[in-house]
């Protein structure tokens, strides 16, 4: 299984797509897809017929999933994208900000 640098509860910011410049947080991670669910971005709509006929058609709004090159980790210090470093600090492994050197928990 691939190791990603981005996981579940990061703030991530979108660097290509329809929702670029937006920040949100990951919902859900997909290592084989290379793909991760950010909050309010890549929404999808779906307009739903009505079923049966007491039931009336809806919208139906649901996030899709993003490519993981179409983000950017947020530092925690400057609170702008950044690339991340992966580095073995006794024995753990632990994730760097490049642009400040700051760890990301």
């Amino acid at each position: 299984m691939k190791k990603l640098k981005i996981k579940k509860g990061d703030k991530v910011y979108v660097l290509a797509g329809k929702d670029k410049g937006k920040v949100g947080s990951v919902l859900k991670v997909f290592p084989k897809l290379d793909k991760v669910l950010v909050e309010g971005v890549n929404v999808y709509v779906k307009h739903q017929k009505s079923t049966s006929a007491g039931k009336s058609g809806q919208v139906i709004k649901k996030t899709m999933p993003i490519h993981v090159s179409n983000v950017a980790l947020l530092d925690p210090k400057t609170k702008k994208p950044t690339r991340v470093r992966v580095e073995r600090k006794d024995g753990k492994r632990v994730r760097i900000a490049v642009k400040s050197g700051s760890v990301i928990k």
